[in-house]
């Protein structure tokens, strides 16, 4: 059996840093990051979701970190179908935008701009990928990404836009595990390289997919996301608060409240162990 890493989403969540998990002395974000390091072999980056990362970060990331330290990312809202407030993208693009002040979609740009967005992104995840510390980039689709021609369409070109890169692609619809098309989903993610990420969740939403065991690619992803039913889509409270719960684990990486999920996180890495 190959290597089992597990880890936890945002080593800089304010929740966490004030649990008093890290040490006292553990007062910046380079601090933090080393001592991380030193408990857990893997982190997911969930900054990249909402802003295009920096090159001069990621290489940052590079050398606060052991050699065989593994970084997945999220991908950036534009790039996955969500809503994104243009306070988020690069200035010169808000600029080029103009007054726009509600959300944008990935839709909504320009095909210049696209190509621009794609290759900002790939190039500020660059040096954890030269690095050889890129796990994967984590394409988590919202609910409203349907099983369509358009979708496998617009996931069969993310290897145009990230050839060299591991893709992992976690549904948020029930549609896409549905008995009648979950085989056939399956074998398109196998034929394309892409890792499906088995979930545990909260069931009997639209959002909901049930937790099926495929292997996709050689690199497998679990999320264990609790089954809190009364915040799963709760709409105007932060990520952390939405996973504020005791039994959250996570097998590569997810997110996390206080210190809760560093702890659970390493006791299944000593049960794994």
């Amino acid at each position: 059996m190959g290597r089992i890493k597990v880890g936890i989403s945002s080593w800089t969540e304010p929740t966490l840093i004030k649990s008093g998990w890290y040490p006292p002395d553990a007062t910046t974000a380079e601090d933090r990051l080393r001592y991380y390091a030193t408990r857990f072999p893997i982190v997911e980056v969930d900054s990249t979701f909402y802003a295009i990362p920096n090159e001069k970060t990621a290489q940052l990331w590079v050398e606060r970190t052991p050699k065989d330290f593994t970084f997945n990312a999220k991908a950036h809202a534009l790039l996955t179908q969500h809503p994104t407030p243009p306070s988020r993208l690069p200035k010169d693009l808000r600029e080029k935008l103009g007054d726009s002040t509600g959300n944008l979609y990935f839709k909504d740009l320009a095909p210049k701009d696209k190509e621009s967005v794609w290759d900002r992104f790939r190039e500020g995840l660059q040096p954890l990928q030269d690095a050889g510390k890129l796990g994967a980039v984590v394409f988590q689709f919202p609910k409203w990404f349907l099983p369509s021609p358009a979708s496998y369409r617009f996931m069969e070109d993310l290897r145009e836009w990230l050839p060299d890169f591991g893709i992992a692609i976690e549904f948020r619809q029930a549609l896409w595990m549905k008995e009648e098309r979950r085989a056939r989903v399956i074998k398109f993610l196998e034929d394309h390289g892409f890792t499906y990420v088995v979930v545990d969740e909260p069931q009997g939403f639209s959002s909901s997919v049930p937790p099926v065991v495929a292997v996709t690619a050689p690199l497998g992803m679990v999320r264990f996301h609790g089954r809190n039913r009364e915040t799963w889509e709760k709409k105007g409270i932060s990520t952390s608060e939405k996973f504020r719960y005791l039994d959250e684990v996570d097998a590569v990486f997810n997110n996390c409240y206080s210190d809760y999920a560093v702890r659970n996180a390493e006791e299944l890495a000593q049960l794994l162990s």
